[in-house]
């Protein structure tokens, strides 16, 4: 992993020089083992090292080729580069390091930029400069695990690895009122917006390219929709598979020249990549996010596990007297971001990191496999949809506003709206900003604020393939702007790379074409991983419940954080800018209180409280909050 960032196009020699400075010195946390920047007449590419391959000088980068007409800067890492190299010696080609990035090099040199990413397997964000032709090539691997932003000013165009790499160099403008209100509805922006104006992302599976101050960009790859090719094979057929192609993707991701380590929750993700490293002979130790005496705590299952496997273990202890980890949180990411599981990413990542510098992680098996209760809800609701006669789904949608919204009654209005409306109602179905709005929370630049989600059109023809909208649509929503995200960003805080075995291209394709129906098989949720991991771990795991270090927010709010948020509301940062009314949040904090239990929206605005505080170095207005405080990052949050 690394931090990337660059200039290209017409730019004032001496501001170039500064602003390449600043982006570079904004990613330094993800490359903590060099730093180097290359220029040309028009372009600049500056690069922060985290050395996985090849530790030596001969991996520095921005890499170049031996007659400086390309260089590269390269986030990620490439799992067959070796093979790529092989081939590309055969024909010719010589190499002076060991590292995955010089294949792109002379992989674009041999082939060309569209043949040489058909061939990469990994995760990665490139930015490739050809001084010849002039052009920049900015892509970013299929399924969006690394990110990549860029801004086009005047004449040119800057990218980083960060939102907060462009804003340091003056590349953005304000807050983007459409950002913050994704943000609100989610806990999270998508991928279609970034929270200042000026930034955009470079979409997952993409290759965007700049040319005589021109921008265009294309798609490169799509993941499979379930077909025929794959019906044929009985359920114990797909396991068998599956277990082949799970097994490789964790040998893949064990290569590197530093030690590595995996996470390990005790749910059914993590404990099969623990069981594929045992069953590779890996020598790793496996570590765990404890939160002791909470109900979520889920460290005796891990520990359990661990030991009946016959790998290291290390539980991390978590409470909520931990503060400190909400100044990392708001630091870690360059845009809001309120992924309660973060908090634990970010603890687990700082410990691991004084062991290994790689993390094998889970993530990735439910969004494929199909493990959350939703994926099995929208498959009912689709298969109901293709039998329902069109003057029922008339009926229903005459009378929805009648019907009532409580209890088991709101559930069935829900599933009804899924199979009329589709992916548009499932949109509709969240609560998001509708809560916000009824608790008066709003400030006046946010009242006539809605999102884009929320507009998507109630379809018929959508209710009837509506697992697959969603997917496609939840692909290109949470999982890429929160999953990927949370564990970009606790990872690469503290200079940590994550690899994740369920997000390898072989695998993923295997399972995206795989029917609702052997996936969902006998109407269980992941069907296929829990067979997995019953043949090869056994029935307490394979009949458990999920699991992801789990960080009990809703409790913390209304208990140990309450007077904090109090504290912080009563002088709020986004009060006096007109983004949230702060009477009303105490209020709503109040009646939560009463319950012992906060709602999202709580949590989300107390986290935008914290990250707008940071971004505007006010944090030292408040010395009177040590909990805000973290010793561990005084110079970026608590300056004198």
């Amino acid at each position: 992993m690394c931090g990337i960032a660059g200039l290209v196009g017409t730019f004032d020699p001496a501001e170039g020089q500064m602003a390449i400075a600043e982006m570079v010195a904004a990613v330094a946390r993800r490359g903590p083992d060099g730093a180097g920047i290359e220029e040309w007449p028009t372009a600049l590419l500056g690069h922060r090292r985290l050395a996985i391959f090849d530790l030596s000088e001969l991996g520095h980068q921005p890499m170049l080729s031996p007659d400086r007409t390309c260089g590269v800067v390269f986030n990620g890492a490439i799992y067959n580069f070796k093979a790529i190299r092989n081939e590309l010696t055969k024909i010719g080609y010589q190499f002076k390091s060991q590292t995955d990035t010089e294949v792109l090099l002379h992989g674009y040199d041999a082939w060309g930029i569209d043949a040489l990413v058909e061939r990469l397997r990994g995760m990665f964000a490139i930015a490739l400069w050809d001084d010849h032709r002039q052009k920049l090539f900015l892509v970013r691997d299929r399924l969006g695990v690394k990110p990549l932003v860029y801004a086009i000013k005047d004449d040119a165009i800057a990218f980083a690895s960060t939102v907060t790499a462009l804003k340091a160099a003056g590349f953005l403008g304000d807050i983007d009122k459409q950002a913050l209100g994704e943000y609100l509805e989610f806990g999270y922006v998508t991928d279609d917006r970034a929270i200042y104006d000026g930034a955009r992302k470079v979409p997952a599976a993409s290759i965007l390219v700049w040319c005589d101050g021109s921008v265009t960009s294309r798609e490169y790859w799509q993941p499979p929709v379930p077909n025929n090719t794959v019906q044929k094979m009985s359920f114990a057929e797909v396991v068998d598979e599956t277990e082949r192609l799970f097994v490789s993707a964790v040998e893949k991701r064990l290569q590197a020249d530093v030690p590595v380590g995996a996470l390990l929750s005790g749910g059914v993700d993590s404990s099969l990549v623990c069981w594929a490293i045992a069953k590779l002979g890996a020598d790793i130790t496996a570590f765990t996010v404890g939160t002791p005496g909470d109900p979520w705590d889920e460290s005796a299952d891990a520990i359990a596990i661990a030991q009946q496997l016959g790998i290291k273990h290390n539980v991390l202890s978590l409470s909520s007297d931990h503060t400190d980890e909400l100044t990392n949180l708001v630091a870690a990411y360059d845009e809001p971001f309120a992924c309660a599981s973060a908090l634990g990413m970010l603890s687990v990542s700082q410990a691991v990191r004084r062991e290994a510098t790689v993390l094998l992680t889970g993530d990735g098996g439910d969004d494929v496999f199909l493990g959350y209760p939703e994926h099995r809800n929208f498959w009912l609701a689709q298969k109901v949809a293709a039998t329902t006669p069109q003057i029922a789904t008339d009926v229903w949608l005459h009378v929805r506003n009648s019907f009532p919204r409580w209890s088991v009654f709101k559930r069935a209005g829900s599933f009804f709206d899924y199979v009329s409306g589709g992916l548009g109602a499932v949109a509709y179905a969240h609560d998001g900003l509708p809560v916000y709005r009824r608790a008066n929370l709003l400030g006046e630049r946010l009242t006539e604020i809605d999102v884009d989600q929320r507009r998507i059109s109630w379809s018929r023809e959508s209710a009837r393939r509506l697992l697959q909208d969603f997917l496609t649509y939840d692909r290109k929503t949470r999982f890429v702007g929160e999953y990927m995200k949370k564990v970009d960003g606790a990872t690469m805080f503290h200079a940590l790379e994550a690899r994740c075995p369920f997000l390898d291209q072989d695998l993923w394709e295997f399972a995206a074409a795989l029917p609702f129906e052997t996936r969902l098989h006998q109407n269980v949720l992941k069907a296929v991983l829990r067979e997995l991991a019953r043949r090869h771990i056994g029935e307490r795991v394979a009949t458990g419940r999920k699991r992801g270090f789990s960080i009990p927010v809703q409790r913390w709010l209304v208990g140990r954080w309450r007077e904090l948020m109090i504290r912080l509301m009563s002088e709020s940062v986004l009060e006096a800018e007109g983004w949230i009314r702060s009477d009303s949040v105490l209020r709503e904090l109040d009646k939560a209180a009463e319950k012992n239990w906060s709602p999202n929206q709580l949590w989300y605005v107390f986290v935008l409280e914290l990250w707008m505080r940071q971004q505007k170095n006010q944090l030292l207005k408040f010395k009177q909050f040590p909990e805000i405080r973290s010793p561990g990052y005084p110079t970026q949050l608590v300056a004198s």
